[in-house]
């Protein structure tokens, strides 16, 4: 579905604002805003998707999304906070483009410390087709994004997010 910068403001400014009042009835502050799915894809390939989204977002709201790209960018133009969300259940491609399986492959806890470690102190993952690719977190604290629908997801997130704790408490991201 193809949406104008305009629409996808004020979808996203509509979503955000009901979700805020959610909150607020149970004394819940918003503490970010990560879009998901296609959008997702949409934002860190295409800037101007990007930049109509987050002008959705209210002023000073943490967004989540992938470092090194426009999602970062226009964060950062935005006067946005960014957290960089590294995947604990998903490859990339050799362009540093997020490939989704259709079936999803069980991942083995090992497979999860290298692929973790490697962008959290590398700032690199292994592409599916074998070459490196730079995955800068910068100097952003890091969250994990795993589906629930991967083989082994509860392994994965257990494994994954030991890693990504101990590195946001070492740079100081508590």
């Amino acid at each position: 579905m193809k949406l104008s910068p305009e629409e996808l403001t004020a979808m996203v400014r509509y979503q955000v604002g009901a979700l805020k009042e959610f909150l607020s009835a149970e004394g819940v502050p918003l503490h970010h805003v990560k879009p998901h799915g296609v959008l997702y894809g949409m934002m860190y390939r295409d800037k101007e998707v990007c930049r109509a989204v987050y002008e959705g977002v209210p002023k000073g709201t943490r967004v989540f999304g992938l470092a090194g790209t426009v999602q970062e960018e226009v964060a950062k133009e935005l006067g946005l906070p960014f957290t960089a969300e590294l995947y604990g259940d998903v490859k990339y491609s050799k362009d540093g483009k997020l490939v989704i399986d259709r079936k999803k492959k069980a991942w083995t806890t090992e497979d999860t410390k290298k692929h973790i470690s490697s962008q959290i102190e590398n700032s690199s993952v292994t592409a599916v087709t074998g070459e490196e690719v730079e995955l800068p977190v910068n100097d952003h604290d890091v969250s994990l994004c795993c589906h629930s629908d991967s083989p082994g997801c509860v392994d994965i997130v257990s494994t994954a997010r030991q890693l990504i704790d101990d590195f946001n408490k070492k740079m100081g991201y508590n």
